[in-house]
């Protein structure tokens, strides 16, 4: 089990959108990190790049869900009729 250095809202990170990145400055100097891609796969842990900690972000997965997951869902939900 991993241990924490905090536990992060989303809300309180930085977002790049070039990069596609959200950040939180860590104690080390450095900042914490988790890609969106990372949001989308479920992962929850932002890692600082120059030191062992770790935090676990706290959001909402459904806001981070696939463009394509949206689409398909609409897709079926779209084709169900009722009889």
């Amino acid at each position: 089990m991993a241990s924490f250095y905090d536990e992060i809202e989303i809300e309180d990170m930085e977002f790049d959108e070039d990069e596609q990145v959200y950040t939180y400055p860590c104690p080390c100097g450095d900042k914490f990190t988790i890609y969106m891609d990372e949001l989308r796969d479920g992962e929850d842990v932002a890692r600082c790049p120059s030191c062992s900690l770790i935090i676990r972000v706290i959001y909402d997965p459904d806001e981070f869900a696939d463009e394509e997951d949206q689409e398909s869902t609409f897709q079926v939900e779209s084709t169900i009729t009722v009889a």
